[in-house]
Parts: C-alpha cells; structure tokens; sequence
C-alpha cells in the first residue's frame, strides 16, 4: 500500500478528508454512527514542521509512540493547539514525562506502569485516561496482557484514584489475511463486553483502540472506537514497524 507524503495543508486536508470517509464507510457497513469512531493521527518520526501544517489542517490530536519524542514536540509545539496521547510501550522510569504532558496512555500493560504513573499523576495534581493494552494476535513479539489476565487486571486498576480506565487497546496481527485480522479484533470486543457483563464500572466507557492504517476499516466494522492511523495521512515512514514495536528480546 502506497501512502504519499503530505507536505502542505492541503495535502494534510485531503488525506483527512480521505480517512474520515472510509471511517465513514465502514461504520455504514457495520450499522454505526461514524461519530462513535474518534480519528488519532499518529506523528511518529514526522518532524515539527510537518506536525504544525496537519495542526492547521485540523489534527489537534496526535498519538506518539515513544515517550522521549512525545516530550520533545511537546515542548517544540507548546504554542499550538494540540495534545498528545502516548500510543506504545511505557517503561516505568518514563512514567514521570508521560504524567507531565500526556492527555491519554493507549498501551497500559503491567501493574507496575499503572503504579509509577499513579505516583507521578498524585505529584502533578491530575489525572490521566488510559487503555489496557491486550495481546490478541499470541504473538511473543507484541506487548500487552494475555486475554485471561484482563479481568484482574480491570480489578486491580480499581485501587488507582488518578488512572482512569477508557477502555481496552490492541494491535492485530501484521499480516495480509483480513481474517486473522479481523480475529484479533473481534477478540478484544468480546474482552470489553465480558468486563461490561461482570462490571461496567471496570471498564469505563468500554471504548476500544484498534486499527492503524493498514486495516481501520476491518477494526470499525468491528467495534472500534479509536482508530490510530499515521502513514495514511502523513505519509510513509522512513524506519520499519520493528523500531517501534520492538522484538521480544527487547523488552524491557
């Protein structure tokens, strides 16, 4: 799949324009309200400049995976109207950085992180919106929960005044087979709606984190309520899907 880069406000217009309306396609194909889906542009390794022409174009939401990076256009774009949602794997030594700055956390994972980021949020006065991330696709190389963990997990994170559950996350398999895709997916929702089923309190608003570029749609007609997409509206990246979605023998 080819994904032109966007160098102008324009271009930054049309590829949003052209997001939303496969949103909106496949929310139709599933029978839903297209304003149940939310659109997070994800910015990862696009420099600032970019960054402030998809601001003008209407993206005052973007999705960073690395924290370090996060921080850095945090304060490089302080004078715009953005905020910044941390979509991949927190160590706990970062959790100090993401309590400073961050709107939301996709990819909590461990009680550890939930502990750290407890702490830091109590120093800074605030709260923070967070998604359980969940391994759906069994592959040792993604992070998140086993499936079976979820249900202490949502119980556990009830102890936490500052950390607020939105829902759950996942990354589907990569793979060209929509079905094992689809799969992946169609897991996390019946995760979410067995957590309703024992306790909605546990599971906040219920919301699902699910697809990126390569397969939104598929995660739509499935139930997602936030998709994070990057390449379709920036452009194609210039470092693999491994840089930020590291081995399992570099977990840390």
């Amino acid at each position: 799949m080819e994904f032109p880069t966007a160098n102008t406000v324009e271009a930054f217009r049309e590829n949003l324009a052209a997001v939303r309306a496969k949103i909106e396609r496949a929310a139709e194909r599933a029978g839903r309200n297209a304003s149940e889906v939310r659109l997070l542009p994800v910015s990862k390794t696009v420099p600032e400049e970019r960054i402030r022409l998809a601001i003008a174009a209407g993206a005052h939401q973007l999705g960073e995976n690395k924290v370090q990076e996060a921080k850095r256009k945090h304060a490089n774009l302080i004078d715009e109207d953005v905020k910044w949602s941390i979509i991949g794997h927190l160590q706990t030594n970062k959790a100090k950085e993401v309590a400073a700055f961050a709107s939301e956390f996709h990819a909590l994972d461990s009680l550890r992180v939930a502990e750290a980021l407890d702490r830091r949020l109590e120093m800074e006065g605030r709260s923070l919106d967070v998604y359980v991330q969940v391994n759906t696709s069994g592959e040792e190389s993604k992070y998140g929960l086993e499936p079976g963990a979820v249900p202490g997990m949502l119980e556990a994170l009830r102890g936490f005044e500052t950390v607020n559950v939105k829902g759950l996350m996942t990354l589907a398999i990569f793979s060209d087979d929509k079905e094992a895709v689809r799969t992946c997916f169609q897991l996390l929702r019946r995760l979410r709606d067995e957590a309703r089923d024992r306790d909605p309190a546990l599971i906040g608003p219920g919301e699902l984190s699910m697809g990126m570029s390569s397969d939104y749609e598929i995660a739509i007609e499935e139930g997602a309520n936030v998709v994070r997409v990057g390449q379709a509206i920036f452009g194609a990246r210039p470092t693999t899907d491994a840089y930020y979605w590291p081995s399992a023998t570099a977990k840390q």
